[in-house]
This record gives C-alpha cells, structure tokens and sequence, in this order.
C-alpha cells in the first residue's frame, strides 16, 4: 500500500504535532523570555522530555496544551498593561513632567495571584502538600539584606520576617513539631500539620552575602507565589484554633525584635477566650432550647434532660465551663504524638544566653511545653531568677554561676527533641566536646545500616524511660524470648517457662517438617495426606539427570528462573543497591574503627 503524502508545511504527526519549543511558544504567545519564565513559575507549568527529539537534545520541549494553557491566562493581558504604562511613565520622565511619572506610577497595576493559588491548590491539604519550597524560600529572603541593586526591597524582607515568624508561632502554640538538625547549610526542622509531614530550612542567624552566581530574579519570581500562598495557608490555620489573622501584637515587643515571643503571647492569650466564648454560647442556646421545650411540652423527661444540662454546666461555678472546654478541646484533637511533645519539657524554665541564637530556642522550646526567657529588655524573666531550671550557654566557660540550675549546650536540647526524652546532661555541660550530633531523618532500623555508637546509647534510654527489654551486644531477640533466659530474668515463673519450652520445641519440629516438605518438593516427589511419597510421572519419565539439575540449584536460583524478565531485572537493581549500601556501612566502620586506632595511640 502507498504511503499517504504529506505536503511540508501541512498537518504534524507524532511528537510534532504534540510538542514545541521554547523559542516557538514565546513566538506563540508574543511575550518575552523573562515574562515565560515568570509564567510558567506562577501557572507551574514545566518543561517536557518526548521520546523523540525532533528538534534536537539541547532544545527545551513544552507542551502543546501547557503552552495553550498560558495563551488564556489573564496574566499576560496585565502584564501587557504594565508594560505599557511603564513606556508612559519613560515617556513622563523623558519630558521631564515629574508630577505626571509621579501619579502614574502610584496607578501602576498590580497582578493578583490569588485565582491562580485556588486553581493549583484546590484543597487545603494540597497546599500543605507543596509548602516545604515555599518555607524554605521565605524563610531564605526573611535572612537576606534589603539591595536594590538585587531588586530586593525592604518590605519584602520585612513581609517575609512577618509570615515565617507567623507560620512558626502556629507550630509552636499547636506543639506540631517533630524534628529538628543543625547543619551547615542552616537548621532543618519538620512539622506534621493536618497530617501532612512538612521540612523546611531555615538560615543561620548570620550575615548573608547575596552572590552574583545566584539568579535573584527566578527566586523573586517564586517569591511573588509563595508569599500570597502561606499567607492563605496562615489564615486558615490561625482560624482553625480561633485567632484572627493577621494578629495584633505587641509594638513594644515589635520594636525590640521579639517578634516571636509577642506572637506567642497573642496567641496563648486569645485562643482560650475565643473558645470559652463560643462554647458559651453554645451551651446558653442549648439552656434557652431546653427551657422553651418545657415550657412547651412539661414533660418529665424535658425535667430531666433540664436537670442533667445543669449537672454538667452549672450557671453558678464560672470555672466549671472553662474546665469542661479544656477537657473537650485539650484531649480530643490532640493525637497521642502532640501530647508526647508537649510533655517533653513541661515544667521546666530555660535562660539563653546572649550568644545561642535566640529564634531557634524561641521556637523550639516552647513546642514541647517548656517556658524560655533570653538576655535583654522584654524577656519574661531574667537570668538571676532561681526557679530557672537550665540555662543554654554555647561558650568554652562561665563565669558566674547558680547551684540551682544546669548549665548545658545549645545541642542538648535539639537532642532531646529528637530522642523524645530527657537526656543526661553530663555529656553536654560548658567546656565538653558534647557526642555527635545525629540526623533524625535518617532511619538506623534498616537492614544493613551503619549504627552509630551514641545511636545506640539513645535507643537504650529510650527503652529504659518506656521500661522495654531490649538483647544485650550481640545477642538476637531469638535468644531475648527463649524461656531459660526469661526465667532467669525472673519475667516468667517455672510452670509458664515449661509451657513457653514445649509450645516452642513443637514448633520446631513443624518447621524442620515443612523444610523437608519443601526439598521433597524441589526433588520432584510428592507427599501425600496420609504422609506417603509418591514420585510423579514426569520425573520417572526424565531420569536421573532432572533430579541432579534440580539438586544443584540454588532455591534463590530457582526463583529467578520463574520471574519474568522485567522483575528479574528488579531484583538485580534490589541486589546492587544493597550490595552498594553494604559496602558504603564497610566504610565507615573501617573509617571509624582506624580513628579509634588513633586515639588510642595519642592516649
């Protein structure tokens, strides 16, 4: 059959007709380069890889439908509008009519990119889903010096400082926080809101230098999404816990750089009346219902329900509501998670000292239920207050110093939080090398893992506070459950250890049974119910040579043989990649046991 001819020019096939450009979209849209890249941040549409790269490897594909999609967008009308009244501000200015360049630019229209927020994140739970980036990036420009040469401005950096100080009282107030490392780069920390785990980095309390390297135009781009974003995601979670958005606070505080204390002041004094308010009201609209049935009805069971409201809210003890309300809304909504969180450090007050950054410890403490003061006009208590029970000190020596209290590292505390205990403060008191300071975001319990020495030291604590057993240095759970070693142990008495032996010995003897099963099995030979060996018919057939292939072959052989192709090529890739980690845990066990050489040598 002849191929159908197709004029040049004419309708496109295949990838052709799916994908194009970048140069073709920009020349389908009329716009420039920088206006596409802007979009395409906002709209969130992302270059393609076809299977096929008809224009070449080093051309970047969009497609068709994406670059139709961006051809509708309202944005590209007011951005065109901008432009324009840009040219008529150059024109005022050229003309030198100050008052006209004046005016027009206080008219300058603004993009709003509130519908585009609604069109990618239509449920709240997908907008918690992508705010790690959107964290990571406020919480960057919150850092930054204002330049106008990097067209950062200051309201930028202070909006910024605004949001991310708001986002932080939320977690602190709800106890949502769960995990925290100090790294180079900055400090990670990981909330679970809504049950979506969020990370993010914030930058050390430092100086930061913006190079020439880094492209501050893309990063304002993302910026000008991110902070309409989390200001949204701010206004539904500080109405989920009844406080108003954006929050009041306190100027003085404001002007003392305590952003975060005064936030945490707000909120700890509105939530609890905005509750009790509308539970009250709540509870004098059930009164005014029961009453008016009856006197409606005058029914004896009106009477009693009457009776029985009353008995659980009584009009003449004003604190039985308030204790009502914080059973309801204390217990219920909090996950077990959240009350081990809030218990950490409960009743326990914290000084920092002038050197420890003071946001952190403003966060972090008060997330697991501690009270935290610091140096400096506006703190809630100063340091020669002897109910203080640790004070944060990151230098080699202290001078003066109070029995009363313990004076540990800023790690110690960032240890605790990730342990979820108390840990001795022996190892990080003023002047120690405190002990390695580990990830959380790493999992030790899998297969093959390098497990650190103080890893493990954490794990016992853990189970000695939780009261669990755990083998001692190798010695397997096998032997932890043998009934000798409980009896011993004194867990157990004679009578059940006996029990525990005979029901384990039995078993035994099932499993030694269903192995020989198996190689009977392998070996071509059935068995039967009434335990008699029948050889089949095929292995008569084929001769002695079939049972010694079948003898030689591995069982994990013979299970390769029966997977397909594709899922055989998954089990190589398992088996490298554990290969891999296993050699890389063969590392840094050699790495660590030379550097315990070492040290042994210079002691």
């Amino acid at each position: 059959m002849v191929k159908h001819y197709r004029p040049p020019g004419k309708k496109k096939e295949g990838n052709a007709a799916k994908f194009v450009i970048r140069s073709q979209a920009i020349k389908q849209l009329q716009i420039s380069l920088p206006l596409f890249r802007k979009l395409c941040i906002l709209k969130g549409v992302t270059p393609r890889e076809p299977k096929k790269k008809f224009k070449g490897t080093h051309q970047t594909y969009y497609h068709v439908k994406d670059v139709s999609f961006l051809h509708h967008e309202p944005l590209v009308e007011i951005h065109r509008a901008i432009r324009v009244h840009e040219r008529k501000i150059k024109k005022a200015e050229a003309k030198k009519n100050h008052e006209r360049a004046n005016r027009l630019r206080q008219k300058t229209p603004k993009p709003k990119i509130d519908r585009i927020i609604r069109q990618r994140y239509p449920r709240f739970v997908d907008a918690l889903g992508e705010l790690d980036d959107c964290l990571t990036m406020v919480h960057l420009f919150a850092a930054l010096p204002a330049s106008e040469s990097k067209k950062i401005d200051v309201e930028c950096v202070h909006k910024c400082r605004r949001l991310a100080h708001e986002w932080q009282a939320f977690v602190s107030r709800t106890h949502k926080l769960r995990k925290t490392f100090v790294s180079v780069k900055g400090i990670y920390y990981q909330a679970e809101v809504e049950g979506q785990p969020i990370t993010w980095l914030t930058p050390h309390s430092l100086q930061q230098v913006v190079s020439d390297d880094v492209d501050i135009t893309t990063m304002l781009n993302f910026l000008q999404l991110y902070e309409p974003l989390l200001s949204f995601v701010n206004f539904r979670l500080y109405h989920s816990i009844n406080l108003k958005y954006p929050p009041i606070l306190d100027p003085r505080l404001e002007a003392l750089a305590a952003d975060l204390y005064a936030l945490s002041r707000y909120a700890s004094a509105n939530t609890r009346p905005s509750v009790l308010n509308s539970e009250a009201s709540q509870a004098e609209s059930e009164q005014v219902e029961t009453k008016q049935k009856e006197a409606e009805t005058g029914n004896e069971t009106s009477e009693l329900r009457l009776a029985q409201l009353q008995h659980q809210l009584p009009s003449n003890e004003p604190g039985a509501l308030m204790h009502l309300v914080e059973e309801v809304t204390g217990e219920d909504e909090e996950d077990q998670d959240t009350k081990d969180c809030k218990k950490l450090f409960k009743n326990m007050k914290f000084f920092v000292s002038r050197e420890v950054p003071r946001e952190s410890m403003l966060f972090v403490i008060p997330a697991f239920g501690g009270i935290v003061s610091w140096e400096g006009e506006g703190a809630p208590f100063g340091e020669s207050d002897q109910s203080i029970s640790h004070q944060i000190v990151d230098r080699e020596a202290q001078g003066h110093r109070f029995l009363s209290r313990e004076y540990v590292q800023p790690q110690w505390v960032y240890d605790c939080v990730n342990a979820r205990i108390i840990l001795p403060t022996d190892n990080y008191l003023v002047g120690r090398t405190p002990p390695p300071h580990l990830s959380p975001f790493i999992n030790y319990d899998e297969e093959g893992a390098y497990i650190p020495d103080y890893a493990k030291t954490i794990k016992h604590l853990q189970a000695a506070a939780r009261k669990e057993i755990l083998p001692l240095p190798g010695v397997g759970k096998d032997a932890l459950e043998d009934p000798q070693n409980l009896l011993v142990e004194g867990i157990i008495d004679r009578a059940e250890a006996n029990d525990a032996a005979q029901r384990k010995q039995k078993m035994m003897i099932l499993e030694q049974q269903y192995r020989d099963d198996l190689k009977k099995e392998l070996q071509g030979i059935t068995c039967t119910s009434a335990g008699s060996i029948e050889t089949s018919t095929e292995v008569v057939q084929t001769g002695e040579s079939t049972t010694s292939v079948h003898e030689n072959i591995d069982h994990d052989d013979m299970g390769k043989l029966m997977l397909s192709r594709k899922r055989r090529g998954l089990v190589k890739a398992i088996e490298k990649s554990r290969e891999r980690n296993k050699a890389q845990t063969d590392l840094i066990k050699q790495r660590k046991k030379k550097i315990d050489e070492e040290q042994r040598q210079r002691s």
